[in-house]
Formats: structure tokens, sequence, C-alpha cells
């Protein structure tokens, strides 16, 4: 049975020696002892199993709504599952108790955000209450300057970076957006160092593409 080993590792198992064969993946140089639950990495110590989660912005936490085939599906998994859906009941419930639920300015905001969605022909939907991305959502709609201002999430997956922005007006270009990010002169040295993948190629070659949402689980699309 493998042995938990502070946050973000697994120790492999002292008997497994096929597992333990394995090099480390952060230094190659030492045999492997660790393997991380989220991206399945081995790493060799506790200073490199910080090291890859550095490097890839892996949490080391479990992904525990990833995809497990038929034929890989164990009874760890079918547990696992199962602790999964109780969480997911506890936090359902514990949001409906929620004062902020059933707040009606709260109620009100959204349903202006939605009309006002509506009459600019943009098709605004709303995760249910309780839900980690609808809490921290951001987006308004100023009606002095008779715009939106949107919450955003970029996601760079060759340099396995996320990045945040908040109040972003729906006036301001894509260029303009990604600017601080990928503009070899005027983007940040630390975020474009880490970016240098986009940063160093023609932007004919950058593509911009937005998730297809409303589609089945592990079925992810981008258009």
């Amino acid at each position: 049975m493998a042995e938990r080993e502070g946050p973000g590792s697994t120790r492999l198992p002292a008997g497994g020696r096929k597992i333990s064969l394995q090099r480390c993946e952060t230094c190659s140089q030492e045999e492997a002892k660790y393997r991380c639950p989220r991206c399945m990495k081995y790493s060799c110590s506790l200073l490199c199993v910080k090291k890859h989660k550095l490097a890839l912005s892996c949490n080391g936490v479990r992904d525990k709504t990833a995809f497990v085939s038929v034929n890989e599906f164990t009874d760890l998994n079918l547990l696992s599952d199962y602790r999964f859906l109780e969480d997911v009941g506890r936090a359902a419930d514990a949001a409906a108790r929620h004062l902020t639920v059933h707040n009606p300015t709260a109620k009100k905001l959204l349903y202006g955000l939605r009309n006002k969605a509506r009459k600019c022909d943009i098709d605004l939907r709303t995760l249910p209450v309780g839900f980690t991305k609808r809490r921290e959502n951001s987006t308004t709609f100023n009606y002095m300057e008779k715009k939106f201002y949107w919450h955003l999430k970029l996601i760079f997956p060759h340099s396995h970076a996320e990045y945040t922005l908040k109040g972003v007006p729906d006036d301001k270009t894509l260029a303009d957006i990604l600017k601080p990010y990928i503009d070899p002169v005027e983007s940040d040295p630390v975020v474009c160092q880490r970016l240098k993948i986009y940063t160093v190629s023609p932007q004919s070659d950058v593509q911009i593409l937005m998730k297809i949402e409303n589609r089945k689980q592990n079925s992810v699309r981008c258009q």
C-alpha cells in the first residue's frame, strides 16, 4: 500500500522494484521514490517534488474528476468516486444553507446582468450556486458606461501557465489583453520568460481559442 509523504507526493511501494527503477524526471540522476498524484511525474526527493511543482505549476493534488478507462478502474477508484460524491453533497448542502444564496440584492444583480447580456446578443450562462467558478467570477455591467467588465482566465498550455484577469472592459482588444504577457517588448520580464515559447514565436503562429461549453464530460473542444 502506498504511504503518504507530505502534501502532493506519494511514496512508491518498498517492494515494487519494477516501479522504483524509474529515474527522477526532475534531476534525471537519482532513483525515483515519489510519484505526483496530479501529473504522475517521478521524483527522487522532496526537493525535486517542489521543483517539478514550480516548473509545471502543479499543485500536487490528484484530479478527482480525471477520466479512468474501464480496464484501469479499480476498487480504489470506486472508493475515491464515492468519497468525492459525498464531498460534493456536503458542499451543496452548505451552499444551500448560506445566507447569500437567498440574498435578494444578489439575485437582482444577477437578473440585471443576464438581461443586459440578452440585449447585447450575448449568451450569458451561470453555474448553480455553490460552484467555485461562480463564486470567484467578478463579471459586472457598468450602467453609466453601458459596457461589461469581464472576468477572464488566460491559459497558456505550452507553458503550463494560467492567469486570471478581473475587470476587463468589453471594448478592449485581444491584442491589448495579451500584450502584458507575450509581447517581446512590453510584457513583464518574469512573465515573458515563463511564456518564452509564445514571445519568441511569430504572432501569426499564436492561436487564440475559446473552450466550447455544454459538452459531455471529458469531451473538451475549443474554437
